[in-house]
């Protein structure tokens, strides 16, 4: 019977040795990019990385686990439904939403809340990522460039999706600790509008980076100091205000977007259905309301 498999230390055919010598020498290694130390992407996450809240979907998988009750849930899915109608955030609302977060984790653990993040995020969040804005990211890395998210979102939930994406890492709200525990509060703001825009300047001045030859990628009008603080500017999904803008002022507009409005797309779904028709009553009674110019 015909041998296949030699023993270890075995020597090499003639036949063999040349077949490995005419392999290597057809061997073409793949160009890698050279790095890029002083550029950079900056990319927002809800509705831009991820459809939908990143927020909202955490406390979703926290909800079936038991962690988080249905009127919370509901208070976010509603907020979402206005978020959706409306095609804007509300500083004010979105600050609430956070810090109702924040307040629901106080006395966690903050390891418990980053295992928990990882667990969610591969079963809520990994499916709801653009494919389109996930390219982009790649794009930048094959460059050599850094690529950093820039979000509302708890800092702990954020790297989370920064390191599950593979991207560099992540600025986010940061919530108050001690001893790895939090107490519920936020240290300083929450990181939306020019918040963040001046994390990405105390960044750049930390990390040598030249902002006129970084990027920045958001879906909000809230997020314009952040865009047009850097010097190549793209609105993905964007509201109207932002799409306007960017079209006024040449600024690269893509839309992953299919199917039903923009402003629908994303309606988180709860996790009771009493809680869905909740949100659904209230998104049809706020776009009546508004188109009614009420």
């Amino acid at each position: 019977m015909r041998r296949l498999l030699r023993r270890r230390g075995e020597t090499a055919t003639v036949g063999e040795q040349a077949a490995g010598e005419v392999a290597a020498a057809a061997a073409v290694a793949m160009p890698m990019a050279e790095p890029d130390p002083v550029a950079a992407a900056f990319f927002d996450v809800d509705n831009t990385m991820m459809r939908g809240a990143s927020i909202y979907h955490f406390a979703r998988g926290l909800a079936s686990r038991g962690l988080f009750t249905s009127k919370d849930l509901f208070r976010f899915a509603l907020g979402q439904a206005v978020f959706r109608i409306r095609g804007d955030e509300n500083p004010v609302h979105i600050a609430e939403a956070r810090e109702t977060a924040l307040a629901f984790v106080a006395g966690s653990k903050v390891e418990e809340i980053i295992r928990l993040g990882e667990e969610i995020y591969d079963e809520v969040m990994a499916d709801r990522i653009w494919a389109g804005t996930r390219a982009i990211a790649q794009a930048h890395l094959d460059a050599g460039q850094r690529v950093w998210l820039v979000t509302a979102t708890p800092v702990e939930l954020a790297r989370v999706i920064a390191q599950r994406l593979g991207l560099t890492g992540a600025l986010g709200t940061v919530a108050e600790t001690e001893n790895g525990v939090y107490t519920g509060r936020l240290v300083g703001d929450l990181l939306h509008g020019p918040a963040k825009a001046e994390a990405v300047r105390a960044l750049a001045r930390r990390e040598g980076l030249d902002l006129t030859r970084c990027s920045a990628y958001s879906d909000s009008a809230n997020d314009l100091p952040l865009l047009s603080l850097v010097g190549h500017a793209t609105a993905i999904n964007p509201d109207a205000e932002l799409r306007d803008f960017a079209r006024e002022n040449d600024w690269e507009i893509k839309d992953f977007r299919t199917g039903r409005k923009a402003t629908l797309i994303g309606l988180p779904i709860a996790a009771g259905a009493g809680a869905l028709a909740g949100s659904i009553a209230a998104a049809i009674a706020l776009r009546r309301h508004y188109r009614s110019g009420g």
